[in-house]
Formats: C-alpha cells, sequence, structure tokens
C-alpha cells in the first residue's frame, strides 16, 4: 500500500477529486458533507492501474484548520497538490506549499482541477505558475494533470501519474520501529479502543506488545487496513488498531512504539529552515507526527535553536518537522532534530560554546559522531536516539569513543598511583572511589577500565603498588610483635600490648596485607605462617580433637584458639566431626 495526502486551498475540490478517484466519501462527518468542506482529516483508497492501493488522506483546505492539515501530511511521505485551474493559486496555497517545504517533502504532483469550468490558456497558465511556485521547494519538479472531479476528464492520466509517482517512492524499513502517529482514537461498543494513523516504517502484527509515549503497555488486539481485518500490516500503510490497555483519554497527536526503543523529550536542539528562522517569536507550535505542542524557542547559532516542549514527544536525531505561528498563519521554520538529550546550560558562555558545536553536527542519524560527541553513552539510548552503534559496548549496555575510553585509562592509572602514594598503608583505591574521581556513572565500567594494567582484590584497584608500605614506626612496632610471636607463636598480643605500640586495627590490616602478620580478628594477629605450623601441632593429636585439646597443644588462650580454628577450618586446614570435634585434614 501507498499513502498520499492532499494539499490546497480550501475549496479547491481536493476531496471532489478524492471521491472521483475512488468512489468513496472522505468527508466523515455529516456537517462536512453538508456544508461542503472538509473540516477534519477524510480518508478513502483506490487501486491504481499497475495494481497497487493507494490510500488517501484527505485535508482541510481551510486557514483556520491547517493544524488538522498539518496531522495529516505529518507522517506522510506524498502528496497531491491540488489548485483549481478557475481560482488559481491562492493564500492557502501559498501556506501548504510552506508546510510541505518544511516538512521537506520531496514527493508529489500537481493535479488542476475543475479545468471544465475554464479555457485551456488559463488552464495552463494556471498549471505553469503552481508549477513553478512548487519547482522552488522540497518537492522540486513535479508531474502535472489536469483534471475535472465532477465530468472525470483526465483521471486516467491522474491514476496514472499517481501509479508513477507511487513507483518512485523509496521503500520502507518493514524492520524499524514502530512509531504509529495517532491521528483519531475512538472506542467501539464491545471491542474497546481503535486508534488510527499512518504507519510510515515497521510492521505490526496482531498480538504485539507496543506501548505509549509514558511507557503505558497496550497489546494489539486486532489489525485493519482498507477496511479488511489483517494479522500484520508493514508500512507505509494506513492501519486501524485495536487495542487492549489502553487508557480513554487517547487523541491525536499520541504514539504507538516498540516498547524500550524510544525516548520522549520535552528539551530538544533543532537545525531551522526557511526565510523567518534567524527571526523567530519566543512562542511557537511545534508540528511533528500528528502532534502539535506548544513550544518555547532559544535562538542559539544562526541557524540553531533550543526548544522547551510544553509536553514530552517522541523524538530520534534526524526527523523532520515546523514550527508555526498559529497567530499570524505562517509557518516561521521548519527543524532537523540535531539531538533530543542536550545538555542543560549551567554556567556562563554554555550556549555560545553549544551553538558552535551544534553548527558542525550534519543533522543526519550518525551514531560514531554522536558517541565521539558524547564520549559514553549505554547502547539502548543510542538506539532510542535514532543512531546505529557504531561498534560493541564496553561494559554491560555502555558504549565509549575509543579516544575517550583510552583516556579515562590513563586517568585511572594515573588516580591509582595516586592513591597508593597518599596512602602507603592502604594503597588499594575503592572501585567507587574510582569511579567519583572519574565521573563514570557505572562502576561496571571501573572494572572494565582496569583490564590488565590493574589489579582487582577485595573491591579495591591496585597499581605498581600492590602492597601497603609501612612506615619506619609502624614497621619497628610490627617487629616487636613479631619478636612477641616468635617466642610464643600461638600467644597474641594483648589489646594493651597492641595499644602501647601504637597498633590500630587500620594499621594491623596494612601489615597483614603487607604479609608481615596474619589478621584473625581487629585485635588478635599472629604470624604470618601460623596456619602450617598450627596445623602441624594439630596433626599429632589423637583425632578427633576438641577445642579443649588444640588449646592445650598450641600453648594459647580460648581468646585466640576459637578464632584460630574457625580461620583454620575456612582455609581447609581442620573440619568439624561435631558439635565439639574436629579433624585436621591431609594437605
Amino acid at each position: 500500500m501507498h499513502v498520499v495526502a492532499t494539499a490546497g486551498h480550501v475549496d479547491h475540490g481536493k476531496s471532489t477529486l478524492v471521491r472521483a478517484l475512488t468512489g468513496m466519501e472522505p468527508d466523515r462527518w455529516e456537517e462536512e458533507r453538508r456544508r461542503g468542506l472538509t473540516l477534519d482529516l477524510g480518508f478513502a483508497w483506490t487501486r491504481l492501474p499497475d495494481g497497487a492501493d493507494v490510500a488517501f488522506v484527505d485535508v482541510p483546505g481551510h486557514e483556520r484548520l491547517v493544524a488538522n492539515m498539518l496531522a495529516g501530511v505529518g507522517p506522510v511521505p506524498a502528496v497531491m497538490f491540488v489548485v483549481a485551474a478557475d481560482q488559481g493559486w491562492q493564500q492557502q496555497s501559498e501556506e501548504h506549499l510552506a508546510v510541505l517545504d518544511a516538512l521537506d517533502v520531496r514527493h508529489g504532483l500537481l493535479a488542476v482541477t475543475r479545468c471544465d469550468l475554464t479555457d485551456p490558456a488559463t488552464v495552463a497558465a494556471v498549471r505553469d505558475d503552481a508549477l513553478t511556485r512548487i519547482a522552488a521547494t522540497s518537492l522540486g519538479k513535479v508531474a502535472a494533470v489536469t483534471v475535472s472531479g465532477a465530468t472525470g476528464e483526465g483521471l486516467d492520466e491522474l491514476r496514472t501519474a499517481l501509479a508513477d509517482l507511487t513507483r518512485a517512492l523509496p521503500s520502507p524499513d518493514l524492520d524499524a520501529d514502530v512509531r504509529l502517529w495517532i491521528d483519531r482514537a475512538f472506542t467501539i461498543q464491545g471491542r474497546g479502543t481503535v486508534v488510527t494513523g499512518t504507519l510510515r516504517a515497521g510492521t505490526v502484527n496482531v498480538g504485539d506488545e507496543l506501548a505509549l509515549a509514558d511507557g503505558t503497555p497496550v497489546k494489539v488486539r486486532g489489525l485493519q487496513a482498507l477496511k479488511q481485518t489483517r494479522t500484520q500490516v508493514g508500512a507505509v500503510a494506513r492501519v486501524a488498531v485495536n487495542l487492549r490497555g489502553a487508557p480513554e483519554t487517547l487523541r491525536r497527536g499520541d504514539v504507538l512504539l516498540t516498547p524500550g526503543r524510544w525516548l520522549t523529550t520535552d528539551l530538544v536542539d533543532v537545525r531551522l529552515r526557511g526565510d523567518a528562522a534567524p527571526d523567530l517569536s519566543r512562542h511557537l507550535t511545534l508540528h511533528a507526527g500528528s502532534a502539535a505542542v506548544p513550544v518555547t524557542v532559544r535562538p542559539l547559532g544562526d541557524d540553531t535553536a533550543r526548544l522547551a516542549l510544553s509536553r514530552p514527544l517522541t523524538l530520534r536525531v534526524g526527523d523532520i518537522a515546523l514550527l508555526r505561528d498559529p497567530g499570524s498563519h505562517r509557518v516561521p521554520a521548519g527543524i532537523t532534530v540535531l539531538d533530543v538529550r542536550p545538555p542543560r546550560f549551567t554556567r556562563r558562555g554554555a550556549a555560545a560554546a553549544r551553538a558552535r558545536e551544534l553548527a558542525a553536527l550534519p543533522g543526519v542519524p550518525d551514531g560514531a559522531s554522536e558517541l565521539r560527541r558524547r564520549g559514553l553513552i549505554r547502547r539502548g539510548d543510542l538506539l532510542a536516539m535514532g543512531l546505529t552503534p557504531p561498534s560493541a559496548p564496553v561494559a554491560g549496555d555502555w558504549l565509549a569513543d575509543p579516544g575517550h575510553w583510552a583516556d579515562l585509562r590513563r586517568r585511572l592509572v594515573k588516580a591509582v598511583d595516586e592513591h597508593a602514594a597518599r596512602h602507603p598503608t592502604d594503597p588499594g583505591l575503592p572501585t567507587e572511589a574510582a569511579r567519583r574521581a572519574l565521573g563514570l556513572p557505572d562502576r561496571a565500567l571501573v572494572e572494565a577500565l582496569a583490564g590488565d594494567d590493574l589489579q582487582r582484590r577485595d573491591g579495591r584497584l591496585y597499581g605498581a603498588t600492590t602492597r601497603p608500605q609501612l612506615p619506619p614506626h609502624v614497621q619497628r612496632a610490627v617487629d616487636a610483635v613479631r619478636r612477641d610471636l616468635a617466642e610464643s607463636p600461638f600467644r597474641a598480643p594483648e589489646a594493651g600490648r597492641l595499644a602501647e605500640l601504637g597498633l590500630t586495627p587500620k594499621l594491623l590490616t596494612a601489615a597483614a596485607a603487607a604479609g608481615a602478620l596474619r589478621k584473625l580478628s581487629n585485635e588478635i594477629v599472629l604470624l604470618p605462617d601460623c596456619e602450617a605450623r598450627a596445623a602441624a601441632i594439630l596433626a599429632r593429636l589423637p583425632q578427633p580433637f576438641t577445642l579443649s585439646q588444640a588449646r592445650q597443644a598450641l600453648d594459647t588462650t580460648r581468646r585466640v584458639a576459637v578464632p584460630l580454628l574457625e580461620h583454620l577450618d575456612r582455609r581447609g586446614y581442620t573440619v568439624r566431626v561435631d558439635e565439639t570435634h574436629r579433624r585436621c585434614l591431609p594437605r
């Protein structure tokens, strides 16, 4: 299926032409048919001479209804521009063309209607004038057909021109993430909520789990395209989706999305197009897809600006939209989205620096450039921005620019070495401290950065210095303890003796890490080889043995024997037999 929108001045015969092409009534409301004036979006379809189906989104032409026109044109890839031969180019012809140009629509044709109401010379003059105006916009040179919806003159030629137009349209990406801008939402008795829209890319299946912009999950209960029930609809297509779980508040401008693959944003940086772009009003309306949202405009560079949206929208880098001033009925600028996660301005000069940065952005999705600019970003966020990840994650879901990653690694090694120099008795830099020092968002990044350059032990990072360096006065105190233990290896010094020597729990930990002592608890230390020496003595006891027998054999106290035996259990020298007995394990 192909989808084509109409455009043109009010009462130039757009609906009449669609009716003649399709045999269907595009005007849905009785008031529209009574007044002969399209007030809202209309929909009809037909089969072209080449066998392809084309659906029309018939838009209103009245100046007060341009917002409705934009809701229909926004998601549609091609347009049939209608100008009446008996009236020629009019005010809304100009505004509709400005809308199409701002939206960068590149595929269309011209239908000069009511050719039966005037002479051939006037028809030709109106056609040539319209073609000249259209050629100066994004549409460029288009085919033109003169036609009469009333008499049927030229309809066959128009059908052929439509077939040529649709064949020239680029093939849609059927595997793309779904973003269906809703242009109608209503309730059917016994079926629930139904929404309609133009599916520009992707595929929707019955049973699919989709999401609204706020993350609310909904399920596809049924599908229709061209009033035929389908189990699957692929782009490009007009589609009606019956939803389960949808709130009653759904309205035009909402979206159905592939879950977890889109970002919503209320702040975007954009590139501007159009003659009025450098001189924008502060308060305008942003039209994106079928949505219309008031925005506050902050100009940045010559052709860039920041938009603060009154409500979040689901946008991606490279999206095309437009700004409109409803009060003056003009289109000040078309926009291309450059960034959907722009940095906040927190310091003087940040806006000017940002303008220089935006000036260098291409305005087309480029994952490598975005990663280089940000340094670090989650893969899912990059995809949700509409960008292709240029490399594999470095840790978890995190992507890193190679240059930035190498710089982070150098900074981490430096931070570890500096920490060891400042804290010789505790040289290991805690992973969390390293994360804060580098300003990283995730500890997993620190672990990945450490690589083979650093050692990781007990939640700390070590560089060239892997063991504590004991200051001279601490070393003398440790030597005194070692001399005491040399005479009685299992008579651990009392707390008073340790305090007398100035050995705090932290210094004892450093001594143990340096390999000078074995720390069993905050107040009990022995020689480093205490396990092997104790195990050799206990192995000579009748097996199994009790705590009391072990204490006597080791010539120590219960204060030392209990933690020592538990330590031997953990190290695999001994094992419990029952509540009161242990035995030695072979080594």
